[in-house]
């Protein structure tokens, strides 16, 4: 196992290298962060040499990108253009949309498996046929039009939450923009996990456990359920990316000053050290995601082994 972890952080070295080289030439070569740093003003041509300079964005894109990951291995994400340092920025908007995130993964992990084991073992019938109908209309409604109906019926309507999360965001202020941000996630699980159980229900192994007279629970817990799993938690494993990345949309309507604030800000103004600080992070998080998916494989399945 830990030569196996051992092989897997160094291919992520160059995955990570990679990836982060797109980001940066897509985010410097595509717009002039100089040009957004004066903002609606027009400096003359000397004013934007001389900062192009202080930035070292006159040099080869390559070299760009090598002083910058070198600052990055030092811990200087670079400052944004108001003044303030990125690490600051992060220090700031990490906490709040990881806190965020884990509620999301944990609505998907409770209801979406939950409901997905429940339509499973009923195959057929009205509480497998309702889940289904249910995490379709989930999917075809778009997280922003969810977000909006939630917030205006829960705050504006019955007051039963505020309309927008204050700036300690607590977990308690956080259910529900964790049920918009994980509602197409969750409906995806449900089906996920449903598909897995039928399939496993007709599997050998299981017709043994039954036919030696196991009792039902442990059937389904220990057999069924388990190894049901493996392919529900590969698909969370690149949610949680995918969440923390893609939270733009539930963080804007309830005001959330996280990740996705911070990246839309970053867009929005051209500020290209927050954008490309932020994305890296990201990149890095989602790497580590996958590897503990693959560890958790062997937890799930005891056949699995990684020499």
């Amino acid at each position: 196992m830990g030569r196996y972890v051992i092989r897997r952080l160094l291919q992520m070295v160059p995955v990570f290298l990679g990836t982060t080289f797109l980001i940066f030439i897509m985010v410097y070569a595509l717009g002039d962060p100089v040009l957004a740093f004066f903002g609606d003003r027009t400096p003359d041509d000397a004013t934007l040499a001389a900062k192009r300079h202080e930035l070292g964005l006159d040099k080869p894109m390559w070299e760009q990108y090598v002083t910058y990951m070198g600052n990055v291995f030092t811990g200087d994400f670079g400052t944004a253009f108001n003044g303030q340092k990125v690490t600051e920025l992060m220090g700031h908007a990490f906490p709040i949309t990881i806190r965020l995130t884990l509620v999301a993964i944990t609505i998907e992990i409770v209801f979406g498996v939950g409901l997905g084991l429940l339509a499973g073992l009923r195959r057929g019938r009205i509480a497998d046929s309702s889940t289904l109908i249910f995490t379709l209309i989930v999917i075809s409604i778009p997280t922003f039009v969810t977000g909006y109906l939630l917030q205006y019926f829960l705050a504006v309507e019955w007051k039963v939450i505020d309309p927008a999360v204050s700036a300690d965001a607590n977990f308690s202020e956080l259910i529900v923009p964790g049920f918009v941000l994980a509602g197409v996630s969750l409906a995806y699980v449900t089906r996920l996990t449903r598909t897995s159980i039928v399939e496993n229900l007709r599997a050998d192994y299981l017709r043994t456990a039954v036919a030696k007279g196991l009792p039902r629970r442990r059937v389904i817990t220990v057999h069924l359920l388990r190894n049901s799993l493996i392919p529900v938690v590969t698909h969370l494993g690149t949610d949680l990316g995918l969440l923390m990345g893609g939270a733009l949309v539930t963080e804007r309507i309830f005001n959330i000053q996280g990740v996705g604030f911070q990246l839309w800000n970053g867009v929005l103004r051209q500020n290209s050290q927050t954008v490309v600080g932020f994305v890296t992070i990201l990149v890095l998080i989602f790497l580590l995601a996958n590897l503990l998916v693959d560890l958790l494989y062997a937890v799930l399945d005891p056949r699995i082994r990684y020499a």
